[in-house]
């Protein structure tokens, strides 16, 4: 039997909850666009995000660990691959669509620059008299306007929806700026599943990598709770934390939060009377997000990470030196623009040059950056 797309808008209608977004719903693309005859519109979305050169460079930027510190550790790529799983697996269990909570996952930091949040905040800062940089922006920008892949329209011409979703993530750390994207309304449910599948992966799993490292020990761990449980359930009493022991740990806390994700969105949404996706968007507040235990719970081991991992003297060295890569590099090109390639410009006459910077200096990955400064400062290295 072929499954056309008016078969799978059925199928979907049929499965997703009254509250979850229908693909056949959508507000639609910017620009004319024929939708293809095996695939919704949602579906679609997720495909051309996967094969964009700004989805591929995700394999070599930062996540906490730069990637010569060694290939065991999340990279951006793998991260985003993470939370598109979490993802899924919270919107399957509450009826909201899949397909539009993947494509959002992915999408959600196409616009990271080299080296995680510290090249964010030295390009922030470069850019403050010229518009200012934020990932989000950006990797709405790539998706809008930078990648060039069709002939027909800039960017990839996606579904309000998803655009909606890249717009709108936002985290503890990153507040969304949703002008032209009806501010007025909170994300949808699938948008809302994105921005906690994202916060609930980085922090396992950055736990699982500072585990790896040594740079968090389980000596360190004692008397978080959320910890505790875990040594209890698996009746682990040290002190030498095994391989396998660090697996079964680290999977069973992503799944007592994504539990408590599920049963407590589950019960806020029930108890809003939500019918529509509409109404989801029009409560004063998220229905996504954990119990009030788990948030405390979840709290904690935040603020745990951030002291022991994140500013361990090890990962504050390489934002040192990554601000002071990414600087350089912009100053040497602000000063000089014939030190930028041929290619990027022919973009001066299009984009202001300091913008023209920003996005050639996002787009890198962390080796690129590096081999780049190389290249600029070093005497020995060919240009």
């Amino acid at each position: 039997m072929f499954f056309d797309r008016k078969k799978l808008e059925e199928l979907e209608d049929r499965s997703l909850a009254p509250y979850g977004m229908r693909s056949r719903n959508s507000k639609g693309r910017e620009y004319l666009d024929n939708e293809p005859s095996y695939r919704t519109s949602f579906q679609r979305d997720r495909d051309r995000i996967l094969h964009t050169t700004a989805f591929r460079r995700l394999e070599y930027k930062t996540q906490v660990f730069i990637n010569y510190e060694g290939d065991y550790f999340r990279t951006r790529l793998t991260h985003t691959l993470e939370v598109a799983q979490i993802g899924r697996t919270i919107a399957r269990a509450l009826g909201a669509n899949e397909d539009l909570v993947e494509a959002i996952c992915l999408a959600h930091d196409l616009g990271h620059p080299p080296f995680g949040h510290s090249g964010e905040v030295a390009l922030h800062r470069l850019m403050k008299d010229y518009g200012g940089f934020d990932h989000n922006k950006q990797s709405f920008r790539i998706v809008t306007k930078l990648e060039q892949r069709y002939p027909e329209f800039p960017g990839l011409n996606l579904t309000w929806e998803v655009r909606e979703g890249i717009v709108k993530h936002e985290s503890e750390y990153d507040v969304s700026d949703a002008r032209g994207f009806n501010p007025e309304l909170r994300g949808n449910l699938e948008t809302q599943i994105a921005n906690v599948a994202d916060e609930l992966a980085y922090t396992t799993h950055d736990l699982d990598d500072g585990l790896r490292s040594g740079i968090v020990t389980p000596e360190m761990l004692r008397g978080i709770e959320i910890w505790e449980i875990l040594t209890e359930t698996f009746g682990w009493r040290g002190p030498t934390l095994h391989e396998m022991d660090r697996h079964r740990m680290i999977r069973h806390l992503v799944g007592l939060l994504v539990s408590d994700v599920v049963e407590s969105t589950d019960r806020r949404i029930r108890d809003s009377g939500a019918q529509s996706p509409l109404d989801i968007q029009q409560l004063p507040h998220n229905v996504i997000g954990f119990s009030e235990d788990m948030h405390r719970r979840h709290r904690e081991l935040k603020d745990f990470l951030y002291k022991n991992m994140y500013r361990h003297y090890r990962v504050v060295r390489m934002a040192v030196k990554a601000e002071q890569i990414i600087s350089d590099l912009f100053h040497a090109y602000h000063k000089e623009p014939a030190t930028l390639p041929t290619h990027v410009q022919k973009l001066l006459d299009i984009r202001s040059l300091e913008r023209t910077i920003c996005d050639y200096i996002a787009g890198m990955t962390d080796r690129y950056a590096v081999e780049e400064h190389q290249r600029l400062f070093d005497p020995f290295i060919k240009p």
